[in-house]
């Protein structure tokens, strides 16, 4: 059977094609102001490299904010089963999985089955996602992208009290004043998104294996703070842009 998944999210549109349950092909685009436009250029990208023809899919499912944006899929699945599904397949001794995207977090605990036992989401503050990277990382006037290896570089820890990212900014500017190292604040910052991630993972619950996913997977600051915050290590896949996608894409195999 070949499947497709389709990953609308707040940033990047991401597609999988699944082959008897082999991934055979993958692709990304910025989802920008046109998301069907992102998914049709992903969805030609990822047959591309699996080889096949549209005529091949037998069935496609979509999760993501924008899921029902793209008029050709199947079925829809919410991010949370598909994140369930996706690293149940991935690492199929995970029991608690961790999702940090663009826009909001997620803590969901599954079963050995990789079913769904309970979840929590983090959707009204872009406190606990990577928006407040990209906020924070103005304010210093850094790309984003050197925000986890500036962090790393930290010789202190500095709290930051403020909990939204508008008075966050405001807190940093004021570090900026005070003559704070850049290294210190960006460290600072990190260890506040994971603070709150780390409160919304104790609410589903914390079971061993965790495992990271979503675009700030990639951030290697949030990364170590995240650890440092719970105290215990995680998984983090080769490619944890695609978990989600790949969740989708066995969605449509099951049914």
């Amino acid at each position: 059977m070949i499947t497709a998944g389709v990953d609308c999210g707040a940033k990047n549109v991401k597609v999988v094609v699944l082959k008897d349950g082999v991934v055979v092909g993958k692709a990304m685009a910025s989802a920008g102001m046109d998301t069907e436009a992102a998914v049709e250029k992903a969805f030609e990208a990822a047959l591309e490299e699996s080889g096949l023809s549209r005529d091949s899919i037998d069935k496609v499912v979509s999760t993501g904010a924008g899921k029902d944006e793209p008029q050709f899929v199947d079925d829809t699945v919410t991010d949370v089963g598909a994140d369930a599904r996706g690293m149940h397949h991935l690492y199929p001794e995970v029991r608690t999985v961790i999702d940090v995207g663009a826009e909001e977090g997620r803590a969901i605990r599954i079963d050995a089955n990789g079913k769904v036992v309970d979840f929590a989401i983090n959707e009204k503050c872009a406190a606990g996602a990577g928006a407040f990277t990209e906020a924070m990382a103005r304010a210093l006037e850094v790309k984003v992208e050197e925000m986890g290896e500036l962090s790393l570089k930290s010789t202190q820890a500095i709290p930051m009290n403020a909990q939204c990212a508008v008075f966050a900014e405001s807190e940093v500017i004021s570090l900026v004043h005070r003559k704070t190292p850049k290294p210190d604040m960006a460290r600072a910052i990190h260890d506040a998104i994971a603070d709150r991630i780390t409160s919304m993972v104790r609410r589903v619950g914390i079971e061993e294996k965790i495992a990271l996913t979503g675009g700030v997977a990639k951030n290697i600051g949030f990364v170590k703070s995240l650890k440092e915050d719970m105290e215990t290590d995680v998984i983090i896949p080769d490619e944890p842009d695609y978990t989600g996608a790949i969740g989708a894409a066995f969605v449509a195999a099951d049914d």
